[in-house]
């Protein structure tokens, strides 16, 4: 059993199906929250993304794409 540091429910988190930094959600908040210890299951807020990195990463995979269709051309 752990405890959201948002709301302070109890959420019940078997040790064994998580890894430290594993990201859950609280069911009765809804925070996104972050592994960050085992045992005990222990749980942060987990950081918020900024846009900006996701817009970043699908720039990214977009790129990653172009050139996949760059190297088909030059086969």
């Amino acid at each position: 059993m752990a405890t959201c540091p948002e709301c302070e429910a109890d959420i019940e988190v078997d040790e064994f199906d998580v890894d430290k930094g594993d990201l859950i959600s609280c069911p009765e908040c809804g925070s996104h929250l972050e592994v960050t210890g085992i045992t005990p299951v222990e749980l942060d807020v987990a950081p918020e993304e900024d846009e900006d990195e996701l817009d970043e990463d699908e720039d990214d995979d977009d790129l990653d794409e172009d050139e996949d269709e760059e190297e088909d051309w030059d086969e």
